[in-house]
């Protein structure tokens, strides 16, 4: 099982390819298949990255049969959060 650091770090990735690829648009979306293959996080790590997330209100998942991620969505909240970051980044 991850540690405390790597499942935050997962979910920091997700969110930040999830940003990225969809461009701020709530109406796209990444399939589990793109982020296993973009960010290299084990399939059990993943699935557990992207549960906290959705359960923060920050992405929407829809589940393969096997708990993993099929389709993955920024929702509103999710946009703002990552909009809010660049910002400070300048």
């Amino acid at each position: 099982m991850a540690t405390l650091g790597e499942r935050k770090s997962y979910r920091e990735q997700v969110l930040r390819l999830l940003y990225e690829a969809v461009e701020g648009n709530r109406l796209l979306g990444v399939t589990g298949a793109q982020l296993r293959r973009d960010l290299q996080v084990p399939d059990q790590d993943l699935a557990a990255a992207c549960t906290y997330l959705a359960g923060e209100g920050l992405i929407t998942v829809d589940w393969e049969p096997g708990n993993a991620p099929a389709m993955v969505t920024l929702t509103h909240e999710g946009i703002r959060r990552m909009e809010a970051e660049e910002e400070e980044r300048g």
